[in-house]
């Protein structure tokens, strides 16, 4: 399986995780962008996670059936044409920033290159997604960045 490289221009990897990405300012998505995305892939779908919830893996943005085509999504970014969003652990379907409870947490914002577009429907959950991209990942990488609430 092939690697892709995940960067921010809002954080390095390990790094923290400036304010108004989170709920505790203007919840913007980060700019996110990749690389070494596999030549024959058809899609690609990302999930930012948070494995440090009280409750278990916090999910925070689903995306997926970006076209292979794009290599970034901008701060604040609207779904690219074709995409679709899924279901995030706020029960909506855009990006839900950092809010962590106590200390800090670690985010972890997770790039996979398909071969295939799926065939799941807006709102999907990030299970449904999982599931759905078994046996069709070509590559994928990953960043992650930490929020501590003030």
């Amino acid at each position: 399986m092939g690697t892709i490289s995940v960067t921010s221009t809002a954080f390095k990897e390990g790094g923290m995780i400036p304010r108004k990405y989170t709920c505790d300012d203007r919840d913007l998505s980060p700019q996110i962008a990749w690389t070494g995305v596999p030549a024959g892939a058809k899609s690609i779908a990302l999930i930012c996670d948070d494995p440090d919830a009280p409750v278990g893996t916090w999910v925070h943005w689903v995306m997926f059936n970006i076209p292979a085509t794009v290599k970034e999504l901008p701060e604040g970014a609207a779904t690219p044409a074709g995409a679709k969003l899924g279901i995030n652990d706020f029960r909506k379907l855009p990006y839900g920033g950092p809010c962590p409870p106590g200390g800090t947490h670690r985010y972890f914002f997770k790039v996979y290159a398909l071969d295939a577009i799926l065939t799941l429907k807006e709102g999907a959950s990030k299970a449904e997604l999982l599931k759905a991209m078994e046996g069709h990942v070509l590559a994928q990488g990953q960043l992650m960045g930490k929020y501590k609430r003030s």
